[in-house]
């Protein structure tokens, strides 16, 4: 890597520290390997490999969120990508998980502060990484727990450049080298989809109090379901049967269907786009988010195609048809409906501010609806979480 870093320069250096307090031999330590980003276009970054100093490939994307990394980085839908915050400081409220990297679990079992029980990312890119937290409830810092979770991170990048290449050129796939560690492909970045996050086996979660004779039971259909989904129903005294995403629905009895995000290719969940038929034909509710958004399309006859770069962030701006309202979401994904393929009986709800993409669908004669960005927003916004009062009301009503 010698001669590359003739040609690249990274974002500070050993001796130039961005944390006051620090000692010279401190900084030294942290940034005492170069890595570099090389994407499929030829591109490359030159920085400091902090976290794991492993080398790694995964599809590059880009998120614009100013906060929510932890999240971010452990959403599903994130599995086997190479993250790259736009966002200028990492790490500077370290992360919410006991000492030896594992998360604190509520009442429910449901991890806390997290997305689901590790980080989901191979690799994340950050313009500066802050050794220095300052938050109460940190008990890592962030390089310490990607290093933990065998994770490679990256800082000194100029993500700004980055994303701009990445927003023109596309998604691409891209690799971090770390000096004097194993090379790797590009090819060998993993493709991920439902299979790689869903859970196996079926669990019910049970509202805790005193439970009433109408409590709801809503399937929740587990394509890398999100823990704050889990929690968000669950505030709302149902019962949910979380189940993987490729089981069958006639093996349990409920009374509303949601269907969660997921990473990969919606067109690759082919049994789930059958099961999702069948499961229509009983016109109980049902509700997706994220990748259960593009899998009830598919269903529905619809088709759906790859974004040049994806939706990633705290701040997407969606308009309600109907309304014109426009919200703030919160969302993580790599492709959308085509709007012309929407088949009779189906609409647009929902559309991207940004770019005219279709952010939601309905059908305009069954109870049956999905939002492509994360109505349970966590951390943030959490414009759209009625949506879930809207969907277990229809839950209620279908069964009177």
């Amino acid at each position: 890597m010698g001669n590359n870093r003739k040609k690249l320069k990274p974002q500070g250096s050993p001796e130039q520290s961005r944390m006051p307090g620090r000692s010279r031999a401190s900084r030294q330590a942290r940034v005492k390997r170069y890595a570099k980003l090389v994407l499929e276009d030829g591109s490359e970054y030159l920085g400091w490999s902090f976290g794991k100093s492993r080398s790694t490939a995964g599809e590059v994307v880009f998120n614009t969120g100013m906060n929510g990394l932890v999240q971010a980085l452990t959403d599903p839908a994130s599995h086997g990508q190479i993250f790259v915050s736009t966002y200028p400081m990492a790490g500077n409220c370290g992360v919410s998980v006991r000492k030896n990297g594992l998360p604190f679990f509520d009442e429910y079992g449901i991890p806390v502060s997290l997305e689901s029980g590790k980080i989901q990312v191979t690799g994340l890119v950050v313009s500066d990484f802050c050794e220095d937290v300052s938050h109460y409830s940190s008990g890592l810092n962030l390089s310490a727990w990607l290093e933990e979770g065998n994770v490679s991170g990256i800082c000194g990048i100029d993500t700004r450049a980055l994303a701009v290449r990445l927003r023109e050129r596309g998604t691409m796939r891209g690799k971090i080298l770390v000096e004097g560690k194993s090379d790797v492909t590009l090819n060998s970045c993993v493709l991920s989809n439902p299979f790689h996050v869903s859970h196996n086996t079926v669990k019910t979660f049970t509202p805790l109090g005193e439970a009433g004779s109408d409590r709801l039971k809503i399937a929740l259909v587990d394509c890398g379901v999100k823990a704050n989904i889990i929690r968000c129903l669950l505030a709302r005294n149902v019962e949910v049967i979380r189940v993987p995403f490729n089981h069958d629905l006639g093996q349990i009895e409920y009374d509303g269907l949601f269907i969660s995000g997921g990473p990969g290719d919606p067109k690759d969940c082919g049994n789930l786009i059958t099961t999702l038929r069948r499961a229509f034909e009983s016109s109980k509710p049902s509700f997706g988010a994220g990748l259960g958004n593009l899998v009830m399309a598919l269903a529905a006859g619809a088709d759906t195609y790859k974004l040049p770069f994806g939706h990633r962030g705290q701040n997407q701006p969606c308009i309600e048809t109907g309304t014109n309202r426009c919200y703030v979401t919160t969302q993580n994904h790599g492709y959308a409906v085509r709007k012309e393929t929407l088949p009779s009986g189906w609409e647009a709800w929902f559309i991207n501010a940004n770019d005219g993409s279709i952010e939601g669908i309905r059908c305009v004669n069954q109870p049956f609806a999905a939002v492509l960005f994360y109505p349970e927003g966590c951390p943030g916004s959490r414009d759209t979480e009625f949506l879930f009062d809207r969907f277990i009301e229809q839950v209620r009503e279908a069964k009177k």
